[in-house]
């Protein structure tokens, strides 16, 4: 095989990578109407260090690829996180893209492009703490304002009650699926069993 038929074997892949907060959010619509190869979800906060997805994203693509993302922070916990990604990615020759930024990173980018990455992360970090004050002062007032509740419990009384009721009959067996035919997670299952034992 010659050195020009080899370099034109691989062809460049777009690699879609989509995060989201909470399993309950939809994932389409993030990298919507756009054509690609292969698409990596992860549903996790952005300060979750934990994103496999977006590791056997990174592990995936190749020199030629282009990953792409919806935005900045769907891509990064914060701005030297996203500097430390893209440099990565860029360096191994593989495009960074993203859609809401209208923005794509490719390792022959120019100073000011570079200039635009950090500006545009940062923006991004800065505007995630100004939601997370907003949502803390929003807190407070209806605090004070006697209306915050905090979040409604995810079960009745009853409803734990007869969740007990089946753990008795299955002998704690299979809580997995208990707790998937409840509508909850595992762990909210064995909260509401430790309640038995604290009554």
């Amino acid at each position: 095989m010659t050195a020009t038929a080899a370099s034109t074997q691989h062809k460049g892949q777009k690699i879609g990578y989509v995060r989201v907060s909470t399993l309950d959010q939809n994932t389409e619509r993030q990298l919507e109407g756009m054509a690609l190869d292969k698409v990596f979800t992860d549903k996790a906060s952005g300060k979750d260090t934990d994103r496999p997805q977006l590791q056997a994203a990174l592990e995936y693509v190749r020199e030629g690829d282009t990953l792409v993302c919806h935005s900045m922070d769907r891509l990064a916990r914060n701005l030297d996180d996203l500097r430390r990604v893209v440099g990565s990615l860029t360096g191994k020759g593989i495009a960074v893209q993203f859609v809401k930024e209208s923005m794509t990173f490719t390792g022959a980018d120019s100073a000011m492009s570079r200039l635009m990455l950090s500006i545009m992360g940062a923006f991004a970090e800065f505007e995630r703490s100004l939601i997370k004050e907003r949502q803390r002062e929003g807190i407070a007032i209806a605090k004070e304002k006697g209306v915050y509740k905090g979040r409604k419990p995810k079960m009745t009384p009853e409803q734990v009650e007869a969740l007990k009721d089946q753990d008795r009959v299955r002998g704690g067996k299979n809580r997995t699926g208990l707790a998937k035919e409840h509508g909850i997670s595992r762990e909210t299952l064995y909260q509401y069993l430790d309640l038995k034992k604290m009554t």
